[in-house]
């Protein structure tokens, strides 16, 4: 990968990620009125039985719950087979994402970032480490989570991955982000719904799949790094 890879969007995502407000109900929307009010983002191909797609956000399903209507959570009930993106229940699948997210040959991040922007990244994760403990809910510290686990859980091993996986590390290192830890992902929870109904499921993607295109960005494809302020 180059050196210059993910530099423009981590100088960007570490000059906003400080600055950027949280809002007072924790990033939950306001609940929809009535079942009109919502867009299904279900398509039903017309067969016998019918067979459905559903568009899914990779975010804690308790954000967006309430706004899948019912026609499509009756869809997801009255199939006997799911397919998902990746099959999130699958250890193989975990273990492989961590691996594709590595630089090649034992390399550091520090080997491949520019000097000052490696420094300002390892400041801000000093911070958010920091601030952990006070971003956290009572009820993850009831759970057993605890603020270096937390921490180690997200960012763990940082410096060994490749900066376009950086980048996405830290955009979800936000107070939000943090305090709904512990709460699955909505395609996690529909995989985990799917197990305790007994129904068979399945992946549509393979791990290199999602990795390959990522980890093969180059320098033409991002611009050059800005002269962004410093985090602190």
């Amino acid at each position: 990968m180059h050196a210059a890879l993910a530099g423009p969007l981590l100088a960007a995502l570490l000059t906003t990620a400080r600055a950027r407000p949280q809002p007072p109900d924790g990033g939950q929307c306001r609940p929809p009125g009535s079942q009109r009010d919502l867009n299904s983002f279900l398509w039903t191909i017309r067969r016998d039985p019918p067979a459905y797609l559903f568009g899914t956000i990779h975010v804690p399903y308790t954000r967006v719950w309430d706004f899948i209507p019912d026609n499509s959570k009756a869809a997801f009930q009255a199939s006997a087979r799911v397919y998902f993106e990746l099959d999130l229940t699958d250890p193989y699948t975990i273990s492989a994402l961590a691996s594709c997210q590595l630089l090649p040959h034992g390399e550091n991040l520090q080997d491949v970032l520019p000097r000052e922007l490696y420094w300002r990244l390892k400041r801000h994760l000093d911070y958010v480490k920091l601030m952990m403990p006070s971003w956290m809910t009572p009820a993850q510290r009831g759970k057993g989570l605890y603020a270096d686990y937390l921490f180690n859980a997200i960012a763990g091993n940082w410096e060994r991955k490749r900066p376009v996986w950086v980048m996405l590390m830290v955009n979800s290192l936000t107070e939000t982000d943090v305090r709904s830890r512990g709460v699955p992902v909505l395609d996690l929870y529909l995989a985990q719904q799917a197990e305790k109904m007994k129904k068979s499921t399945g992946a549509v993607e393979r791990v290199e799949e999602q990795c390959h295109p990522l980890n093969g960005l180059n320098f033409s494809q991002v611009g050059r790094p800005s002269q962004a302020p410093y985090v602190r």
